[in-house]
């Protein structure tokens, strides 16, 4: 009898397939969360979105973590997430910003991130959180050219 000698399988992993991109735009799905909302929130999603497309015309618009609005530019500037309470905007380099018109609200206590609850109601100062973002343009598109 012959022995025949026992050899172990080499098994070889296929390599994850890419997750498809949606097939609707950032900017189509923001629409479309803007008009699901259909109350005060979604106004105000609008308001602000207008606003940072007005103070940044070169925004991109992305759409994260499972149906939160972002704005990038050269990094993120900022979300656009709706509670049941609150639309809140939260700055991904917050506390790095200057805030004379004291805008941030939320989130103060963090090394990085600051945020904007916005209320029923609640008026938004156009000028001050417009000088915000492009504070936070400016300070994206700095820390981008040091990479360089």
């Amino acid at each position: 009898m012959k022995k025949v000698k026992a050899t172990k399988k080499t098994v070889v992993k296929k390599a994850a397939a890419p997750k498809a991109k949606s097939a609707v735009s950032p900017a189509k799905q923001i629409d479309a969360r803007i008009k699901e909302l259909g109350d005060w929130r979604g106004e105000t999603l609008a308001r602000i979105r207008a606003i940072i497309k007005q103070a940044d015309p070169d925004v991109v618009e992305e759409w994260k973590w499972r149906g939160v609005p972002v704005w990038e530019h050269d990094g993120i500037i900022c979300t656009g997430e709706t509670y049941k309470a609150v639309v809140k905007m939260t700055f991904a380099k917050g506390a790095s910003l200057g805030d004379p018109a004291k805008l941030f609200n939320s989130s103060l206590d963090g090394n990085v991130r600051r945020a904007i609850d916005i209320k029923e109601g609640d008026k938004i100062n156009d000028k001050a959180l417009t000088a915000l973002i492009r504070a936070a343009i400016t300070l994206n598109t700095a820390k981008r050219a040091k990479k360089k």
